[in-house]
């Protein structure tokens, strides 16, 4: 596959799931802004003052100039008088430490909103990503969430740091400074002022191209982020299938986009910055051979035509600080667009508005007339009835894309049915909260993922104010002692890449401790000895006797080894229940898909 046929694939179905997602609340970002800075609007209001003492403190500077050569100065001429000239300069002193000190307050109390604001968009990501469905991340990649947490965000602090106090004093600069430039001298001002229509045209030049270009720079950047993060992600099927190549390939392309985007943004700059100088220069120019003209004939003072020149410098240094906000500003604007989003994507199982108490939950669960597809035209279960008394462990088994693993999905609300109802100990599932469900129903996959951390850390997972005597308690249970003490800190060793040190049955058994220590009136398993060796699976099957006992449990199976300490065993065929019973009593009857299943089990074993 090319990097051409990659990046088409890369915007087909997928990406345009992807897409509508981000673009779900396009314009999103000033409201989602508003809501971020809400709490800070006192705070934002008193930086505001701030910045307005600054910029009067900077602003009465020429003004200040004018007076010395104008009104300081003749005194020293005639009389020696120095009075009036220290007095300007005391003043002209007096502004430049009250710009000072409004410039430090200003940092220190913009920054720390700033942060907070940060810490706010941090916190609330994180948390909505959380209680997103595994369906939505099924589709959005880990890369694009990474991609949010960190450059996404990264855009809002830049915006924060410096586009709001570039934008204020910008605003006020302009204003000011042109009002000074009037009340000075109308005529001269108002030569000065004729730049204002090309400064005009050239500044929504470039608010209108650059906010196109930000936003395909941010795509384009996620693309990098994605791909860079599922190839160390997948490093082992990288090198094991010698993708390397390939690889790079991809990722050449994604990046080469990222560095053409980021250079159309680049170019923007270079005719605006250089076009904003040009129109400063040339202005101050005009005002000063007109200007020097009307001294010349006494119809301005000197002071006044170098106040105009001082203030012409101002005037013009804001343009550049708009250019910086503009570049920022779209950066953010399309950040916070892609957050606003993903924020208001609804989760796939919501929260009741009625929760219902579960107080101490038995464990029976009931499917009752339950449809359900992950597609909405192509139904996985069909109709499906089906009954789990508390205490019994039941084993499902079919073929694969028979709807074992959606029964699993479905009884840890992963996923809502799409008709009927799955109810735990008579109690709708959509009924309960998220917290109450996962402390009565628990899951252990063929993943069994292990995060940093130390295994004691692990296998409190579900339960984190466990006592190490009870951590160690339950691997005791299950036989995960000895071989955790043999580690090099024991218990206190730490857990490196998702447990790559220790073999899959290790995995799987201080997986399975953590689901005992959390004590789960239901517990599920999906393929969870699928990929265990025999030694291994031996082992676990052990540790499966104590996890299960006294718990409803219900297991997806291939291997038929995971049956035999099942109570009862249901066959999946095309989303229905085939056969139901007994695993002796399916076996003994020498005929249907289970006893056939078996023989091919024992088949396999000779």
């Amino acid at each position: 596959m090319t990097a051409t046929e990659w990046r088409g694939i890369a915007k087909g179905d997928e990406d345009e799931r992807i897409e509508r997602i981000e673009r779900k609340f396009v314009g999103g970002s000033g409201t989602l802004l508003r809501e971020l800075l809400r709490p800070y609007k006192w705070a934002i209001w008193g930086l505001v003052a701030i910045v307005l003492v600054e910029n009067a403190a900077r602003l009465s500077i020429p003004y200040l100039v004018k007076e010395g050569i104008d009104t300081g100065i003749p005194p020293i001429r005639a009389d020696n008088d120095l009075q009036p000239l220290l007095v300007i300069v005391g003043i002209v002193l007096c502004a430049t430490l009250t710009q000072a000190v409004a410039r430090n307050l200003f940092l220190v109390r913009s920054g720390k909103v700033g942060q907070d604001v940060l810490f706010e968009v941090r916190r609330r990501v994180f948390r909505h990503f959380q209680a997103l469905s595994p369906a939505f991340h099924d589709e959005y990649t880990s890369g694009r969430v990474i991609s949010r947490q960190t450059s996404d965000v990264d855009a809002i602090y830049e915006m924060l740091e410096t586009g709001f106090d570039g934008l204020v004093t910008a605003a006020l600069t302009l204003v000011g400074t042109a009002g000074l430039l009037l009340f000075l001298d109308v005529e001269l001002g108002l030569v000065a002022l004729c730049c204002g229509p090309f400064l005009f045209w050239l500044t929504n030049w470039f608010r209108k191209s650059s906010a196109n270009s930000y936003r395909v720079t941010r795509e384009k950047v996620a693309l990098v982020i994605v791909h860079f993060v599922e190839s160390m992600g997948g490093i082992r099927a990288v090198q094991a299938f010698r993708r390397e190549p390939r690889n790079q390939e991809i990722f050449d392309d994604v990046n080469e986009q990222y560095r053409a985007a980021n250079l159309v943004a680049f170019r923007l700059v270079a005719w605006f910055m250089p076009g904003i100088r040009l129109i400063g220069n040339v202005t101050i120019a005009v005002v000063l051979l007109y200007g020097g003209y009307l001294a010349y004939h006494g119809e301005v003072t000197v002071g006044v035509l170098a106040a105009f020149l001082l203030y012409l410098r101002q005037f013009f240094e804001p343009m550049m600080e708009i250019s910086q906000f503009y570049n920022t500003f779209q950066s953010a604007s399309a950040a916070l667009d892609k957050l606003a989003g993903v924020l208001r994507e609804e989760p796939g199982v919501p929260e009741p508005t009625r929760p219902e108490a579960l107080p101490a939950a038995r464990g029976e669960l009931h499917f009752d007339s339950v449809d359900f597809g992950y597609v909405d035209d192509r139904l996985v279960l069909h109709d499906l009835d089906l009954r789990v008394p508390a205490g019994q462990t039941l084993a499902v088994v079919g073929t694969t894309g028979a709807g074992k693993t959606t029964v699993a999905k479905l009884a840890t609300r992963f996923y809502d049915p799409t008709a009927g109802q799955v109810r735990l100990d008579g109690v709708d599932l959509r009924d309960l909260t998220s917290e109450v469900l996962r402390r009565a129903v628990v899951m252990v996959t063929q993943e069994n993922y292990l995060f940093s951390g130390t295994i004691a850390d692990n296998i409190r997972f579900g339960r984190p104010d466990a006592s190490m005597e009870q951590v160690e308690a339950a691997t005791r249970a299950l036989g995960a002692h000895d071989f955790i003490t043999a580690l090099p800190d024991g218990y206190e060793t730490v857990v490196a890449n998702q447990g790559g040190r220790l073999s899959a049955g290790q995995r799987q058994l201080v997986a399975f401790a953590r689901a005992f220590l959390a004590d789960p009136a239901v517990l599920i398993l999906d393929e969870a000895t699928s990929s265990l060796d025999v030694p291994s699976e031996r082992l676990v099957q052990q540790a499966l006797r104590t996890v299960l006992a006294g718990r409803t449990a219900v297991i997806i199976a291939h291997r038929l080894s995971t049956v035999e300490i099942a109570d009862r065993v249901i066959v999946m065929e095309h989303g229905r229940i085939v056969e139901d019973g007994a695993p002796e009593e399916l076996v003994a009857g020498g005929h249907g898909r289970f006893s056939d299943l078996h023989q091919a089990w024992l088949d396999s074993l000779a």
